[in-house]
């Protein structure tokens, strides 16, 4: 469940608004994990691809120190993503404490459909198998976030979006907010502040605020990431510390 809360980064936003800002070829990036003001965990996010090819993105967390001490976390998510930054498909692989699970998704735009298989890795056993309707072009909470940095959404403007995880289709909310200076390991950056709509019974029921702070200028960098949850869990923040 943790990666499931830490790395819901972002769904992307609407082809509506210029998509000005074409990504690099490839790119890393390297984010420090915190909850309740300390180190938590280390995250990696890997990018590959071009405007004109498909894209694909590769995650993986690792719970560190004391928390990896009381629960330990080691979670894989790739995604393989059309030319429009669509999602193709998934594979999300965790280790998280004693369970251990794999979780695979088909996104079939041309059929509208989205096939969803959930396997118990020690038992081999099938968890859970739906499927579900979804729009031609769809994304998931990990592409989307490279797909928001292409796009020119300025404090003020929001924005509709179509995601699905699998097992729900919804069409989210992006609001960008207010322009903010972020200071990280990397350095100051000017950044804008967006929010996304995803919790409260959006495309997941528990209550949080998903922000995400992306760099303004070229290279649109996601900065920061944070989840607010109630006071009994706590807010998880991922901020940046390198990039390649």
């Amino acid at each position: 469940m943790l990666f499931r809360l830490i790395a819901l980064f972002l769904a992307g936003a609407s082809s509506v608004l210029a998509q000005s800002n074409p990504l690099p070829a490839r790119e890393t990036l390297y984010y420090n994990v915190e909850w309740r003001l300390i180190t938590a965990g280390k995250a990696k996010v890997e990018w590959a691809g071009t405007p004109r090819s498909a894209g694909h993105v590769n995650m993986h967390l690792e719970s560190v120190g004391l928390v990896s001490k009381l629960f330990r976390v080691e979670d894989d998510y790739a995604v393989n993503l059309s030319s429009g930054e669509c999602a193709v498909s998934s594979q999300f692989t965790s280790h998280e404490g004693s369970r251990q699970r794999e979780t695979r998704i088909t996104y079939d735009g041309a059929a509208h459909k989205a096939d969803y298989l959930e396997r118990d890795r020690l038992k081999n056993i099938v968890l859970s198998q739906r499927q579900i309707e979804i729009p031609s072009c769809v994304h998931d909470v990990a592409g989307g976030m490279f797909f928001l940095r292409t796009l020119n959404l300025e404090p003020g403007q929001t924005t509709t979006v179509p995601v699905s995880d699998g097992k729900k289709s919804v069409s989210a909310k992006v609001e960008a907010q207010a322009r903010e200076d972020i200071k990280t390991p990397e350095g100051l950056f000017h950044t804008i502040r967006y929010e996304v709509y995803l919790f409260n019974d959006v495309l997941y029921h528990r209550q949080a605020h998903l922000n995400l702070w992306i760099s303004d200028d070229r290279r649109r960098l996601p900065v920061q990431i944070r989840v607010r949850m109630p006071i009994t869990i706590g807010t998880i923040t991922l901020q940046l510390e390198k990039h390649e």
